[in-house]
């Protein structure tokens, strides 16, 4: 059922005004900025037109200076240098950030990806490997920080391991040569959101930096032509799009629109984007999954491959691969959809959801899940075994805490981790049951006196105030992600003007108020088709539509309230 407790958010009116005047835009886009904490007219500015030149620099962050020491060293000594990446998207484009960048420098370089059969992280297995392929110096991407024994054992073989990450850092003093993790006590970095791929530029940037004086090395090698793999990676990690972050990804879309890497264009063209900017959502809904594909049926390393791809021809040939891994991994994910769907609406009354079965992909029950949670607005976990063995995924909606009620149940796991909002564990099919009772309770537990917050709305709005002067200077807010999301108005008093069905189950709207008309379309809404003359609210985001190159304004609706007639 549609929530109907919505309220917007409080702003100083003077200070708007203020802001609207000194910047020159339009008071609802300065009443917006003012509500997420932008009131300030330096910061709104800096806000509005990111600049790379505004980034701070890495002073302070710790054993970046212990690190590029060693890879000096190891250009100048000729060794090779291994690259381990994780098998997502944050991981993959870490990789291939360090390896171009090393490969740029002179290096010999073996990048590689872990493998989901493998299992999360830097195994022994996986040292073992590299020092057999005569490494001196391995750097991992978004994956080291808790692997501690991995890295005990590259100490005792004689590997030297720089570990670049962002996940949250376990007790006890780390093994690895250097932990450049913004995370750590001592790092004495500002920004604490960098993706690992934006710790990977930080480091490439200090590296040109540092060599910037040797004609013999890294010639032509400028950091900002990573900024595409940055944005990528960045994006699909769902970390925050603010301050340093805002700034890569906005110039990172740019340097994705160029299409100069061979991969950019190949995944393009399999992802049906035609010559157009590239956007936040073409990264996290087109581009994105294709990338993550491989590495959820097991092993990512076709994806890394793909990012390095020296031509054109090889970028297509492998981007062909890539995506029937992404069919593949689509098929796969219907068939476990539907018959999770099953299991849940046996628990549909439950104040969570808890399904697994045999055979049912670890790389995708994440993705299950948190359909899932779309569907019945309640925290979910689902679990896929092999041989008995489970891995699964937990997700929820705001206001449970999922590691806190994954906690109270550990004793029915063998093991589990991650946060708040999404954790990951393992459980053997007969403890099942018991765990489900277990994490039944623990959210039972959590919801006693538990109020659900009302939606925040960025603005109450007339229909003629969003038209296509602001859509277009709305596109200055974005790229949109967490921490900033797309802003939410409330329209009231709306009378439908008329109304059809599209596509696969979508509402268009022709809507009407004060006598402005404006066109809205409710994505898998259409069997809350409200009818012609219908009196509504509305939540909706506002875009521009430049369809069949046509520009008008559009609303793309988050709540449809009816109106009693």
């Amino acid at each position: 059922m549609p929530r109907t407790e919505w309220e917007a958010i409080a702003v100083d009116d003077g200070i708007a005004a203020a802001l609207a005047l000194a910047l020159k835009i339009r008071p609802l886009t300065a009443r917006i900025l003012v509500g997420r904490g932008l009131g300030d007219s330096t910061r709104a500015g800096r806000f509005l037109s990111p600049k790379l030149a505004d980034m701070r620099p890495p002073t302070g962050m710790a054993d970046l200076d212990k690190a590029l020491d060693r890879l000096v060293a190891a250009f100048t000594a000729g060794e090779t240098i291994g690259v381990f990446g994780d098998y997502d998207v944050d991981g993959v484009t870490t990789a291939a950030v360090l390896a171009t960048t090393f490969r740029a420098f002179g290096a010999t370089v073996i990048p590689r990806c872990a493998s989901r059969d493998a299992g999360y992280g830097l195994g022994e297995a996986d040292v073992a490997r590299f020092v057999a392929d005569g490494c001196r110096v391995l750097v991992t991407g978004d994956l080291g920080t808790s692997d501690h024994d991995a890295l005990r054992a590259a100490r005792a073989a004689g590997l030297d391991v720089i570990v670049i990450d962002h996940h949250q850092i376990p007790e006890g003093e780390s093994p690895a040569f250097a932990l450049i993790n913004p995370r750590r006590a001592d790092d004495g970095f500002p920004f604490k959101g960098l993706a690992s791929c934006g710790v990977a530029f930080y480091l490439a940037a200090a590296l040109r930096s540092r060599l910037r004086d040797d004609p013999t090395r890294g010639v032509g090698f400028d950091p900002r032509d990573l900024l595409d793999l940055v944005a990528l990676g960045t994006i699909a990690d769902v970390v925050p799009l603010v301050d340093e972050n805002r700034i890569l990804v906005t110039h990172g879309l740019r340097v994705l629109t160029a299409r100069k890497r061979p991969a950019i264009g190949a995944l393009a063209k399999v992802s049906e984007i035609d010559e157009r900017p590239f956007t936040a959502h073409d990264v996290g809904f087109r581009l994105a999954p294709r990338l993550n594909a491989a590495g959820r049926l097991g092993e990512a390393q076709l994806s890394l491959d793909l990012l390095l791809a020296p031509d054109a021809a090889t970028a297509a040939r492998l981007a062909e691969e890539l995506q029937e891994r992404n069919l593949q991994r689509q098929r796969l994910q219907e068939i476990i959809w539907t018959e999770a769907l099953v299991a849940a609406a046996e628990q549909q009354h439950e104040p969570a959801i808890v399904v697994g079965a045999e055979g049912w992909h670890a790389g995708i029950v994440g993705i299950i899940a948190a359909r899932l949670v779309d569907r019945y607005a309640r925290p979910v976990v689902v679990v896929g075994f092999r041989a008995g063995e489970g891995r699964g995924s937990a997700r929820t909606v705001p206001g449970f805490d999922l590691f806190a009620a994954l906690s109270s149940c550990a004793a029915h796991l063998d093991r589990f981790g991650g946060h708040a909002a999404a954790a990951g564990m393992s459980v053997r099919a007969p403890a099942l049951d018991d765990f489900r009772r277990a994490f039944l309770g623990a959210v039972a537990d959590q919801a006693r006196g538990r109020v659900a917050p009302p939606l925040h709305v960025d603005a109450v709005v007339g229909l003629g105030e969003l038209d296509v002067s602001f859509a277009e200077e709305l596109g200055r807010l974005a790229p949109f992600g967490a921490a900033n999301a797309e802003p939410v108005f409330a329209l009231c008093g709306l009378t439908t003007y008329g109304t059809r069905l599209v596509g696969q189950g979508h509402l268009q709207l022709t809507l009407e108020s004060d006598g402005a008309i404006g066109e809205a379309i409710a994505f898998g809404m259409a069997a809350r088709d409200p009818g012609t003359g219908a009196s509504l609210d509305v939540l909706a985001t506002a875009e521009l539509d430049t369809f069949r190159g046509n520009r008008r304004a559009r609303l793309k609706v988050r709540e449809l309230f009816p109106r009693a007639q």
